[in-house]
């Protein structure tokens, strides 16, 4: 799993992901779409690169925890699919 990995892994394995990768990301904005769904748009950077890349995030919560997380490319898109698709607040 990684910047382009698509799939379900568990929360051990998402947390060794983003410590493997460096990856860091700066919240810049936070959009609630419903009681269960936000997006936060992010600046992400990765070690060896000063370059800064937006990003938005689509994260699903359940019980105070966060169950899923889907970065997109931008926040118009993460907002798209996050409006559009509410099934992803309705399954775990």
């Amino acid at each position: 799993m990684g910047p382009k990995g698509a799939g379900p892994i568990t929360p051990e394995q998402f947390a060794e992901w983003v410590g493997r990768s460096g990856i860091t990301l700066v919240p810049r904005s936070w959009h609630p779409v419903s009681e269960r769904l936000m997006v936060v748009e992010e600046d992400a950077t990765w070690p060896g690169s000063e370059e800064v890349t937006r990003v938005a995030t689509v994260f699903r919560v359940s019980d105070g925890k966060v169950t899923a997380a889907l970065r997109l490319p931008d926040l118009e898109g993460a907002l798209a699919l996050a409006c559009n698709d509410r099934e992803m607040a309705a399954t775990e």
